[in-house]
């Protein structure tokens, strides 16, 4: 009996010859980062930012005085040790190996990838230190009479509106985690109120009382509980700003330097990414937060 035997080539054998479209790394830990999008940066000089601050004092002044009264002096006195904020930096050590980065460097460029992969993590790290840092971040600066509680544990419409109220100069947005927002926009849905849309960056935002409610995964859950930040921002309306380095030696972006090391005795070359970073809240209402919302409640509906 003859054997069956097949005149073409293989799939496995063609393939050989063939070239694959490749993508360059993709890391599924990235994130929009909308924190560091929505705050306005304000370039510092020698890593330090002052907060200076007039003192909460009478100001004496008079409505209509009367013919030949003297007038009040008014005077406005000013902190004598107002707080200063100094960058903090975010650093790591990116190696490759010379071979590698010689012989395999088509299509992508090894040591191009790496680095490119590594700022993506070190942009991670600052938007998590912008939040989370005990010294400069968000959640650790707000002021005692700025935090506030949900009525009943999950985030309603009536706990916003209560924030808005803190919060009543210019507010800009809330940042909530995206279960947050999640379960804030199931209480709106059981009270028919359901919230607006607005598109930024391309992308669609739930909105309460016209302010974008911008999520971010930064912000950490504990026992199934979470808060919900309201700011202004920018140095005009004295709110909520990030701070940077301007002219860092090898600066790639805004305050992140990458800057080659060494090639150690092994043949690897090491390159040095440094990203310097704080925040600053310039007036104390410019902050607020709804303290520790329920995120497991859900409704039954008919």
């Amino acid at each position: 009996m003859a054997e069956n035997t097949s005149h073409s080539i293989s799939e496995k054998e063609a393939r050989q010859l063939s070239n694959t479209t490749k993508t360059p790394p993709q890391w599924r830990g990235a994130s929009p980062r909308w924190l560091t999008q929505m705050i306005p940066w304000v370039p510092v000089e020698a890593g330090v930012y002052r907060v200076n601050q007039a003192i909460d004092d009478d100001f004496a002044a008079k409505c209509s005085p009367a013919q030949g009264e003297p007038l009040p002096v008014g005077t406005s006195h000013y902190e004598t040790q107002p707080r200063e904020h100094v960058l903090s930096s975010i650093a790591t050590i990116v190696e490759v190996d010379a071979r590698i980065s010689d012989l395999f460097r088509s299509p992508m460029d090894q040591v191009k990838e790496q680095l490119t992969l590594a700022v993506e993590k070190l942009k991670e790290k600052q938007e998590n230190e912008l939040l989370n840092n005990k010294g400069y971040g968000l959640l650790h600066n707000c002021d005692p009479e700025m935090r506030i509680k949900p009525r009943k544990g999950a985030p309603t419409p009536d706990d916003l509106d209560e924030l808005i109220s803190t919060v009543w100069k210019e507010p800009a947005f809330f940042l909530a985690h995206p279960r947050t927002v999640a379960a804030f926009g199931r209480e709106c849905t059981r009270r028919g109120v359901p919230p607006p849309t607005v598109n930024l960056f391309g992308s669609p935002f739930l909105t309460w009382r016209g302010l974008p409610i911008v999520p971010s995964d930064k912000l950490p859950i504990k026992a199934n509980k979470s808060d919900v930040l309201l700011m202004r921002v920018g140095e005009r309306k004295r709110g909520v700003v990030g701070l940077f380095q301007p002219g860092l030696p090898g600066e790639v972006s805004p305050s992140l330097s990458v800057r080659l090391m060494q090639i150690n005795q092994a043949g690897a070359a090491q390159y040095l990414l440094t990203l310097y970073c704080s925040t600053a809240v310039l007036v104390h209402d410019a902050l607020g937060i709804l303290e520790g919302v329920k995120l497991d409640h859900y409704h039954e509906y008919a």
